[in-house]
């Protein structure tokens, strides 16, 4: 059936002509130029093959074909906004959906979802928490949280967070015997380690070491696990030192949960973007949450020290 409508464009020009009676007051609605209805009302009668409008001076008159199926054409518009605003208005209420890594989700998105919740009360947010990389295009997500270098064609592409990899243990591991003071100190220390698919590159214990001028270090030892949020939950419960990213521990931090017992940090390539389908990029709650997370990330960036 669409096969054998006009263009849209056309149909546009000549209902609000119709309705106007003017090519000017067209124009002005649509943000057009009077020349340009004309030109559309003009295709518009060579595709029907009849007349629509009398020019007769400066008035516009409607022609029998004309008044015939202006009506239909108004109501088939307003039927189009009433189509238009359903889906809006189904959009406005379902719950806007966001894929996070599990860790990154546990560990910093999810404790300060009730600082967006009072901001924007008639929003709901699902996490969607997986390790799979989710496609928005072909997905029901709205929104990504991304860990990496921030290449993902074809998608709208913000940078959130940079990030550094730091030791982190428990304060107990502070005291007794063989106390953490210098990097050195951990040959005598169970490392924890995080079996993560970020491939070459990505700093483990045997980089770190290397970086701070520690040899003859059994890098090889300790509890290996392959999610990050389940190695700062060792370190957390006393079990050994982890190598963790700054932003999944910040709050551990602040809480003395965990302390940095060097304040030695490496800088990482890898970072979190918000990403989502360039068509949805404007949508109110994208944007509403975009900016809140930002928001968030500038709280972060500051109690981290982070340029």
């Amino acid at each position: 059936m669409t096969a054998r409508l006009p263009p849209l464009n056309a149909l546009r020009a000549f209902e609000a002509a119709g309705r106007h009676l003017s090519l000017t007051r067209a124009a002005e609605e649509l943000h057009v130029t009077p020349a340009a209805v004309s030109h559309q009302i003009k295709g518009l009668e060579d595709y029907l093959g009849v007349k629509l409008f009398r020019r007769m001076n400066r008035a516009l008159l409607l022609t029998d074909a004309g008044q015939a199926c202006l009506p239909g054409l108004r109501d088939g518009f307003e039927r189009l906004a009433e189509a238009m605003e359903a889906a809006r208005t189904q959009i406005a209420h379902r719950a806007l959906t966001v894929s996070v890594a599990p860790s990154f989700g546990a560990k910093w998105l999810v404790p300060r979802l009730d600082h967006f919740y009072a901001q924007h009360p008639g929003t709901d947010v699902r996490v969607d928490a997986s390790t799979r990389l989710v496609d928005p295009l072909r997905e029901d997500i709205d929104l990504c949280i991304r860990y990496g270098q921030g290449d993902y064609p074809g998608l709208h592409v913000e940078c959130l967070m940079a990030e550094e990899v730091v030791p982190v243990c428990s304060p107990e591991l502070l005291k007794g015997p063989n106390p953490l003071r210098i990097p050195a100190d951990l040959c005598r220390h169970t490392l924890l380690h995080a079996d993560l698919p970020f491939g070459d590159g990505y700093p483990d214990w045997r980089m770190w070491l290397a970086a701070a001028g520690v040899k003859d270090c059994d890098v090889d030892r300790g509890p290996r696990f392959t999610m990050a949020s389940m190695v700062v939950q060792a370190a957390i419960a006393s079990q050994g030192v982890a190598l963790a990213g700054s932003v999944l521990v910040e709050d551990d931090i602040a809480a003395g949960r965990l302390v940095n017992p060097f304040e030695v940090r490496f800088p990482v390539t890898f970072a979190y973007y918000v990403v989502c389908p360039q068509a949805s990029v404007n949508q109110p709650r994208i944007v509403a949450f975009h900016q809140w997370l930002k928001a968030e990330a500038g709280k972060s960036t500051r109690r981290e020290g982070v340029d």
